[in-house]
């Protein structure tokens, strides 16, 4: 027995094992690599909507234009609503946009009511 070998048994000292950490290290990675997945592929995915601004037409109807960005060469669905003095939803509508060429597109929608609305914006927008 070498004198290594003595000290080694001697004080308890043992051989490192390399293969967990290994594999440990290979589970982290892949890990993250998942998770970053994730996160592209939702933001691939994501629609955002801004209000532009609305125009009362009369008491049954209101017109909300509104800009959508986000994917290129889908379809997007947007809920667009129609909202009284105290904030309740008097109106509203789902507006089907087909795909277009450009990154953001800009549309209208007349949603009709069933009382006087004061506003109309987007509540929600998705890739149909």
């Amino acid at each position: 027995m070498t004198t290594a070998q003595q000290l080694d048994e001697r004080y308890g000292r043992t051989r490192r094992r390399r293969w967990p950490w290994i594999v440990g290290i290979l589970a982290a990675v892949a890990l993250v690599a998942a998770l970053g997945w994730s996160v592209v592929s939702t933001q691939m995915n994501s629609v955002d909507s801004d209000d532009l601004g609305f125009d009362l037409i009369d008491e049954h109807s209101v017109e909300v234009r509104f800009q959508v960005t986000g994917v290129q060469g889908k379809d997007v669905g947007c809920v667009v609503e129609a909202l009284d003095e105290e904030f309740g939803v008097v109106g509203w509508k789902v507006v089907e946009i087909p795909a277009g060429d450009s990154h953001s597109q800009t549309y209208s929608a007349t949603v009709p009511t069933v009382g006087e609305a004061t506003t109309g914006l987007v509540k929600a927008c998705w890739v149909a």
